[in-house]
């Protein structure tokens, strides 16, 4: 049974919470209004309780997107309460992310979030990790998923320019951030990223050339696998190996993809990685 570290299911609770807004990011009954973005017709299926195909777990987290985190306290802690009520009472297989606000991080109140049993913290990829924030995840030796945060495509640019350019930039900076400032810092962190963080990992030649070093695996720095397919997949182990390569949907936005590369390396990806992200018992049976 394999393990989805990356999908997105809005509960009514949190939905519920967007419509109570006057101003973005809000739902006006299913339109989705966000400063700077034109209105966007969200499908209300895709906010179903929705069969997992015998998934072992199903993450889901905070559409970072959406800005919440980035909102004054008194504005994103709502949100933020309506969405960790309404994830951790989806039952099994779902299991879910916390989140926290970042205009002003609270680290008691992380805390106190996580220990009600989340798998550990999503911030966007756009946040400046707080040193605070992030050692409230070590003493608990549970995991950081970085996420794209909000983009918007500039006029005359077609729908999907943020999920190939500022997505894909954000994932980019975040991958080099972290080893370059975070991980001298938090040395035991494990952290994912997104979108095989926008395929960063493969300009490791470039980065040599620049004195930025050899470009020595971390592996405690995973990423996983939503929006790309076989090809990236194959090129993301050749350069990091299989051993840090997990398994994530985007759900409902896109499916879990094929890695392409035989059964241990799937079981790989979609296991054992993953349950070694997470720090769950069965890794070290």
């Amino acid at each position: 049974m394999s393990i989805d570290v990356h999908q997105h299911l809005w509960t009514p609770a949190f939905v519920a919470a967007l419509r109570a807004r006057t101003s973005p990011p809000r739902l006006d009954g299913w339109t989705l209004l966000l400063d700077g973005e034109p209105p966007y017709e969200v499908d209300p299926a895709d906010h179903e309780r929705r069969d997992t195909g015998g998934l072992e777990l199903a993450l889901v987290s905070l559409s970072s997107p959406l800005g919440v985190e980035f909102l004054p306290p008194g504005e994103a802690w709502p949100l933020i309460d309506a969405y960790h009520e309404g994830a951790l009472g989806l039952g099994e297989p779902f299991g879910a992310w916390a989140a926290t606000c970042h205009s002003e991080p609270d680290p008691d109140r992380l805390a106190a979030d996580l220990d009600r049993g989340f798998a550990g913290l999503q911030i966007p990829a756009t946040a400046v990790p707080d040193d605070r924030l992030l050692e409230v995840l070590t003493a608990r030796d549970l995991p950081l998923f970085v996420h794209p945060g909000p983009a918007a495509a500039p006029a005359g640019m077609p729908a999907w320019w943020p999920a190939l350019v500022p997505y894909v930039q954000q994932m980019h900076a975040a991958w080099h951030s972290f080893h370059a400032v975070v991980r001298p810092r938090h040395p035991r962190l494990r952290v994912c990223f997104a979108l095989l963080a926008g395929l960063a990992p493969l300009h490791t030649e470039r980065l040599t050339a620049r004195g930025g070093g050899r470009g020595l695996v971390d592996p405690n720095f995973f990423v996983e696998t939503s929006s790309y397919g076989p090809r990236a997949i194959d090129a993301i182990v050749r350069e990091l190996g299989i051993d840090v390569v997990v398994n994530g949907s985007d759900a409902p936005y896109a499916t879990a993809p094929r890695p392409g590369l035989g059964a241990a390396a799937d079981h790989a990806i979609k296991v054992v990685n993953p349950r070694r992200l997470l720090n769950r018992e069965e890794s070290r049976k």
